[in-house]
C-alpha cells in the first residue's frame, strides 16, 4: 500500500495568468510567494505553496500528494506500475519547479493527474494574506471521477486513503484525522472539482460571504453546514469556472469511526438548508 502522509498543492492551468493571480490574492486572500518560468506559487498557509497557477489549458490540473522518503516513491513506482499504469519520474529541474526533492507523476483510472512527492519544501516565514480571509490551512479537494465506486476501491486498496461517508455513491475520504481530504464527484472528465481552505470560524465565512458579493462573485453553495462533516461553508467561483470553499469547524474523526450512508438531498448536503448548483457539481444528483 502506498502512504500519504500530506496534502500538499494543486498545479493549474489558466486562461488569464494575472486575472487569475490578482483573484487569488484580492478575493480569495492568497499570498504570492514565487514567479518563475512562467508559474505563480501561491499559499494560505506555512507550506511552501499551495496552488501554483500557469498560463496554459484551465484542464490542465495536477494534485501534489506527499509520501515519506525517496525508497517509498520507488516502491510506489513498482506498484503503480504493477498496476499497469504509466508513470513518468521528473527530473531534478521539475522537481525544483514543484518545490520538492524529487517526485513522480501518474494518471489515476479516471484520468486525473497526481504527482507523489518527497520532501517538498517548508518556508521559512508565515503566510501573509493577500486580505484577512481567515484562511489558515489548504485542507481537501474535490476530485471528478469517471466511476466513484471505482475511484474509491482505487484510492482505498492502492493508497492508505479510508472512507468517512458516502453521499449516493460518492466517497467522501481521507488519510488522516480529518473528515475528508477527498470529496470524490462522478464527472465525465478528469480534473479538480473545488478546493478547500480552511479559515478559523464562522465570522470569516460570513465575513467573507459578503465581501464576495460586494465585489460581484458568485456564490456557488452557501453559507451553510455540511451534515456529513459538520463543517461550515461556504463556495464561489473564480477564474476558468474553478470552485474554491472557505469551511471551518471540520469534524476530526478516528480509527473506530464508521461510515455512513447519505441520501443524495438538500438535507445531506447542508443541515441548514443551503444548497449547490446540481448542474454543476456533474453527476451527484445522478449517483443515487
Amino acid at each position: 500500500m502506498i502512504n500519504i502522509i500530506g496534502f500538499r498543492y494543486c498545479r493549474l492551468g489558466t486562461a488569464n495568468l494575472d486575472e487569475t493571480v490578482k483573484f487569488a490574492t484580492d478575493m480569495i486572500g492568497l499570498e504570492v510567494v514565487g514567479r518563475e518560468n512562467g508559474a505563480v506559487y501561491t499559499r494560505g498557509d506555512d507550506r511552501d505553496h499551495n496552488i501554483c497557477y500557469f498560463e496554459g489549458d484551465p484542464e490542465d490540473q495536477t494534485l501534489g500528494l506527499e509520501i515519506d522518503s525517496s525508497e517509498e516513491l520507488d516502491g510506489a513506482e513498482s506498484r503503480l506500475k504493477a498496476l499497469g499504469l504509466e508513470v513518468y519520474r521528473g527530473s531534478d529541474d521539475e522537481a525544483a519547479a514543484r518545490r520538492c526533492m524529487g517526485y513522480l507523476n501518474f494518471k489515476d483510472p479516471s484520468g486525473n493527474s497526481i504527482d507523489l512527492t518527497v520532501r517538498p519544501f517548508a518556508s521559512g516565514r508565515r503566510y501573509f494574506p493577500g486580505r484577512d480571509a481567515g484562511i489558515d490551512e489548504f485542507s481537501h479537494i474535490g476530485l471528478r471521477v469517471s466511476d466513484p465506486r471505482e475511484a474509491e476501491k482505487f484510492w482505498s486498496e492502492v493508497f492508505n486513503f479510508r472512507t468517512s461517508d458516502w453521499i449516493g455513491w460518492s466517497a467522501l475520504m481521507t488519510f488522516d484525522a480529518v473528515h475528508h481530504r477527498f470529496a470524490l464527484f462522478p464527472s465525465d472528465r478528469p480534473g479538480i472539482q473545488h478546493i478547500n481552505f480552511q479559515v478559523r470560524e464562522t465570522d470569516d465565512i460570513m465575513r467573507s460571504n459578503y465581501f464576495l458579493k460586494n465585489h460581484q462573485v458568485r456564490i456557488q453553495a452557501g453559507p451553510g453546514r455540511h451534515s456529513l462533516s459538520g463543517a461550515r461553508f461556504l463556495y464561489f467561483y473564480g477564474p476558468d469556472d474553478m470552485i474554491y470553499e472557505y469551511s471551518c469547524g471540520v469534524r476530526m474523526i478516528d480509527q473506530t469511526w464508521r461510515a455512513r450512508q447519505f441520501p443524495v438531498n438538500d438535507a445531506s448536503f447542508c443541515a441548514w438548508g443551503s444548497r449547490p448548483d446540481l448542474s454543476v457539481l456533474e453527476g451527484t444528483d445522478a449517483a443515487e
